[in-house]
Order: structure tokens, then C-alpha cells, then sequence
């Protein structure tokens, strides 16, 4: 198996190891501004056991044909998610671009392989994790999501959590975390503090999106900062 470094290698960061044993306790930041962007749905609760008529199958057929917004008719395919349907992490992202929608899957090409090597960063394979977005179709031209589609759409997410029940939860980018925590807090102010979602307030932390890294490779210390510091939370470091 590679090893940590060459993770950091393609991340474009030095491996830096802590010099002292042990982690120190993190304190729960302040909830994030609350107030949610003009026409962001507001997140449903949490907690509770799906309802008995809901499954992964019947809620990935529901995806498959929905016609809910128009996005439906410039899809080659949607994109449900992929990964471990039992795992503790789940990496949510904004919506399918063009290698996504050709494929159905979320996060392929460049900033796939940078998501995938951001998770070995911190020892995770990709099959280890969930990984979905908050849209299921791409928008043209790979646009920002419009409050209407969000609305038709984060339902199908909010289903896929309530089965998954994680124990953590990464938002990735100002998108998906702005709608996950109904908020339009600039994601420079969201990134480094724990937010909790939904009544059984799952630990979430908020990081860039590849996408955003490839474009700027000076932001990849922070990513990593993020990376870490959502280790920690996972491992019990950090209440929401």
C-alpha cells in the first residue's frame, strides 16, 4: 500500500507529522448563521428510523426517474451515489459535471482522483466512504444549482442519510455546504468549526471542493487542515 506521503504528494503538501503524542481536545464552535439563502429548502430532521417503505433501491429507482425540475431533460444519466451503503463517513458534494453525468457517478475525472487522494490523505479508500451530491443531474454548463432544483432534489439526500445514518459528514464546497446547513455564510467562514445537521446533529465539517483546488493549489493547506481536523471529530475529538 502507498504510502501517507506519496497521499500528500498529490495533494502538493509536505508530510507534516505531529511532533508531540496525542491530540488535543477540540471545543464545538458556534453554530454557523442560520439564516438560509433566498429560496434554500431547510433541512428536515434527523434521528429517527427510516420509514419502512423506504430502501436504497427504491430510493435510487426514484432518482433514476425522476422528473421533479427540468434538469431531467438534458441528463444522460443521474447520478445517485457510490460507496460503502454502511459506512460512517459520507462525502456530499454540489452536483454532477460532464465526466459524471456520462458515467453516473460522483466525483470521476481530475477532481475525482483529487478527492480520492484527499481521503487516502487521512486513511481512507474511496470505497470506504458514501460519496453523493446534493443534485443528482448536471446542470447546463455546469452552472450553480437554482433554489428550485435544490428543492426538488436534496429530499432524494436527506432519504440516503436517513438510511445511512453516518457519523460524520463532509460537505464539499460552498454549495453543498451552504444548503446543507441552510445557510449563505461564505464557505471561508464555515471551513475550520464543527456544525451539526439535523435533529440527530451528525458532526459536519465543511472543506473545499476539488474542483476549487485544482484551480487553486494554495488552498490545498487548508483542505488538508480540514481533513484533519474532521479525522478528529470522527475519532471523538470534538462534539457538534
Amino acid at each position: 500500500m502507498p504510502q501517507r506521503a506519496d497521499y500528500l504528494a498529490a495533494l502538493g503538501l509536505a508530510d507534516w507529522r505531529q511532533r508531540r503524542p496525542g491530540v488535543p481536545q477540540l471545543a464545538a464552535a458556534p453554530p454557523a448563521d442560520s439564516s438560509p439563502p433566498a429560496g434554500a429548502p431547510a433541512s428536515v430532521a434527523f434521528g429517527a428510523d427510516p420509514p419502512r417503505a423506504d430502501s436504497w433501491d427504491s430510493v435510487a429507482a426514484e432518482v433514476a426517474a425522476c422528473t421533479r425540475c427540468e434538469l431531467h431533460r438534458c441528463r444522460t444519466k443521474t447520478v445517485f451515489g457510490v460507496g460503502d451503503r454502511a459506512a460512517g463517513w459520507l462525502v456530499v458534494g454540489e452536483a454532477p459535471g460532464a465526466d459524471e453525468d456520462r458515467q453516473g457517478e460522483p466525483f470521476v475525472g481530475r477532481a475525482g482522483q483529487l478527492l480520492n487522494s484527499m481521503l487516502l490523505g487521512i486513511g481512507l479508500k474511496r470505497d470506504q466512504v458514501y460519496i453523493a451530491n446534493v443534485l443528482k443531474c448536471r446542470p447546463p454548463n455546469n452552472r450553480d444549482p437554482q433554489p428550485v432544483e435544490v428543492a426538488q432534489c436534496l429530499p432524494y439526500l436527506e432519504r440516503q442519510i436517513a438510511l445511512l445514518r453516518p457519523r460524520i459528514m463532509l460537505a464539499v464546497g460552498r454549495i453543498a455546504a451552504q444548503n446543507l446547513l441552510a445557510t449563505d455564510t461564505p464557505i471561508g467562514k464555515l471551513r475550520g468549526r464543527l456544525h451539526a445537521f439535523g435533529a440527530g446533529r451528525i458532526p459536519l465539517v465543511v472543506t473545499y471542493h476539488p474542483a476549487y483546488l485544482l484551480r487553486s493549489p494554495t488552498e490545498k493547506r487548508k483542505a488538508w487542515e480540514d481533513l484533519k481536523f474532521a479525522r478528529r471529530v470522527f475519532a471523538g475529538d470534538g462534539a457538534a
